[in-house]
C-alpha cells in the first residue's frame, strides 16, 4: 500500500497523509465475524476515568479474529484484504476447503487468491503459513507469536511490525524483538511467516483533531494551565513553569520512572533488554 496526499483545498487537507485502500475490499465485514463491543473509554465500573485522554471514537463493530491459526493441514485461500477500524494492520478472510470463513491478520505483500496453511508438521515456508518455531529456519522474519504454546498470537501484531527467530537452543527459541530485546520461547509456540500488512502506517499525519476524536484520543490539557485543584502543576500567579519536577495528576512521576517490577517471573526469559533511546 501506498501513502495518499491530498490537494490542500481545506486547512484539514493541507497536511493529511493517509493510506491509499483503493485496493481493499470496498463493502462491509462477513457478519458472521463480527460482534458488538461496548466501548468503556477509559472508565471503569464506577464510572471514574482510570485512563486519561480516552474517549469511545466511532462507532464500530469487532472482527473475530483467529490469532490461534489452529486449524491444522486444511488449505485456506484468501478471499479479500479488508480494513480494520479496530487495529493498525490489515486483515485477510480466508476460506478453508471446508466452507469455514476466518479473519487473520493480513502478512505483507500476501494477495487475493493466495494459499496459506496452519500446520504443526513441516510445510513450506512461505508468507501467511503458520506452524511451530521449533519447524521455522533459523533468520525468519515472523509475526503474530503466541508467548505461550496454546494461548494464540500475542508478538508482533500492530502495522509493519515483525521479529526475528535468531537461535534454538535447549528447548527453547530465540526471538528478536524491534525493540532490540532477545527474548525466549518455547519452541511449541505458533508463529506465521511474513510481517504485518500496512507498513506505512507509521508515516501517515492525522491532519486535524477531528479525525483524533474518531479514532477514541481526547484532547491532552496541560497541568500548568489548570488550577490547584484539577492537577499538582496548577495555579500560581501569572505563567509558571509547574515549580516541581513533572508529574501526573495523581502526583506519580512523568519522566519515565521504570514501572517494570524487578524481579518479573518473566525476567529469566528475556536474554537481552530493549535499547533505550
Amino acid at each position: 500500500m501506498a501513502l495518499k496526499n491530498y490537494k490542500a483545498i481545506t486547512p484539514a487537507l493541507r497536511k493529511f497523509v493517509a493510506i491509499d485502500r483503493s485496493e481493499l475490499w470496498k463493502q462491509g465485514p462477513l457478519k458472521i465475524l463480527t460482534t458488538k463491543v461496548n466501548e468503556r473509554a477509559g472508565h471503569n465500573n464506577f464510572g471514574h476515568i482510570t485512563v486519561r485522554h480516552k474517549s469511545s471514537g466511532h462507532k464500530k463493530s469487532y472482527r473475530i479474529i483467529d490469532f490461534k491459526r489452529d486449524r491444522y493441514d486444511i488449505e485456506a485461500k484468501v478471499e479479500r484484504i479488508e480494513y480494520d477500524p479496530n487495529r493498525t494492520s490489515f486483515i485477510a478472510l480466508l476460506k478453508y476447503s471446508d466452507g469455514v470463513f476466518s479473519y487473520i491478520l493480513a502478512p505483507h505483500k500476501i494477495s487475493v487468491g493466495d494459499s496459506v496453511t496452519s500446520s504443526r508438521k513441516l510445510i513450506d515456508v512461505k508468507i501467511g503459513n503458520s506452524m511451530p518455531l521449533s519447524l521455522i529456519p533459523i533468520g525468519s522474519i515472523i509475526h503474530n507469536i503466541e508467548l505461550k504454546p496454546g494461548c494464540g498470537g500475542a508478538i508482533s501484531r500492530s502495522a509493519g511490525t515483525y521479529c526475528q527467530l535468531v537461535g534454538k537452543d535447549s528447548g527453547y527459541a530465540q526471538i528478536k524483538l524491534q525493540s532490540g530485546e532477545i527474548r525466549m520461547l518455547s519452541l511449541d509456540c505458533m508463529s506465521t511467516i511474513g510481517s504485518v500488512s500496512n507498513l506505512d502506517n507509521k508515516n501517515t499525519t492525522i491532519g486535524k483533531a477531528g479525525r483524533s476524536r474518531w479514532l477514541g484520543i481526547r484532547p491532552t490539557v496541560r497541568g500548568v494551565a489548570m488550577n490547584p485543584v484539577d492537577h499538582p502543576h496548577g495555579g500560581g500567579e501569572g505563567k509558571t513553569s509547574g515549580g516541581r519536577h513533572p508529574v501526573s495528576p495523581t502526583g506519580k512521576s512523568a519522566k519515565g520512572k521504570i514501572t517494570r517490577k524487578r524481579n518479573k517471573p518473566s525476567n529469566r526469559f528475556v536474554i537481552k533488554s530493549r535499547r533505550i533511546k
